[in-house]
């Protein structure tokens, strides 16, 4: 199991929150972790750890198609997003990139932010080790978990292809 410390926001945080649209010139994943939820959290980009969580509510990801969204939470060091639910884009988007997310109803309801959280992506069990409590998410096919692994669709494919 992983494990990492939640960032938590609420419902409907839109990709001009996690990544502002006046950086979207910037090519560079680690210039775009700098500016990662800067609007919405100015201490996220400065403070994030490696392995670090994202928990919010409902509809996380929505607004544009951008993929600099998922792509500036990943370069940022987050190893998951846990939400009620995401936006179909951004949920897609996420995917491709290599970005773990998991969807579950309660769990973003019930822990704060600093909680320590750790995960299995291969069963979807999740244990706030703050509370001790435990829930059960959707997993992801073996497919998609090999995708996410490899680092997103580019990388996958490559190794696929043996490239």
């Amino acid at each position: 199991m992983k494990k990492g410390k939640v960032w938590k926001y609420s419902d409907n945080v839109d990709t001009d929150v996690i990544i502002p649209a006046r950086y979207l010139n910037t090519a560079g994943k680690e210039e775009l972790a700098k500016h990662c939820m800067e609007d919405i959290d100015k201490d996220f980009a400065k403070e994030v750890k490696e392995t670090d969580i994202i928990v919010a509510g409902e509809n996380f990801g929505c607004g544009s198609s951008r993929e600099h969204a998922p792509i500036a939470i990943k370069a940022s060091g987050i190893s998951l997003v846990i939400a009620k639910s995401f936006a179909r884009i951004f949920y897609r988007n996420a995917i491709n990139i290599g970005l773990a997310i998991l969807e579950n109803k309660t769990l973003p309801d019930e822990c704060s932010k600093n909680d320590e959280i750790a995960f299995d992506l291969t069963t979807g069990k999740v244990k706030n080790l703050t509370t001790g409590k435990e829930y059960q998410c959707e997993k992801f096919p073996e497919e998609i978990q090999e995708l996410i692994n490899s680092g997103g669709l580019t990388e996958y494919t490559k190794h696929k292809l043996k490239i």
